[in-house]
């Protein structure tokens, strides 16, 4: 399993509906309100074979009220 971020930026006023079908799903490990130009941030971990743009597209950015995603991927440097 390889963790992902990604951060939402919802509708004005929809980020409670987003929070709250994103919950549902029971896809995420962790799950916060933010300040600055996105409005979530996401935890997710996905299997390794797995392809992640198709997952947050099937997944997460489907989900009615997301404006805008960005996703980060993390590598082991250390």
């Amino acid at each position: 399993m390889k963790p992902i971020f990604v951060q939402l930026q919802c509708a004005p006023g929809k980020t409670y509906e987003v929070a709250d079908a994103i919950y549902k799903t029971e896809l995420v490990s962790e799950l916060y309100s933010t300040s600055g130009d996105y409005d979530l941030l996401l935890k997710i971990y996905v299997r390794d074979e797995k392809d992640i743009g198709k997952f947050i597209n099937e997944n997460i950015a489907c989900i009615p009220g997301i404006v805008r995603s960005l996703t980060t991927l993390t590598f082991t440097a250390f």
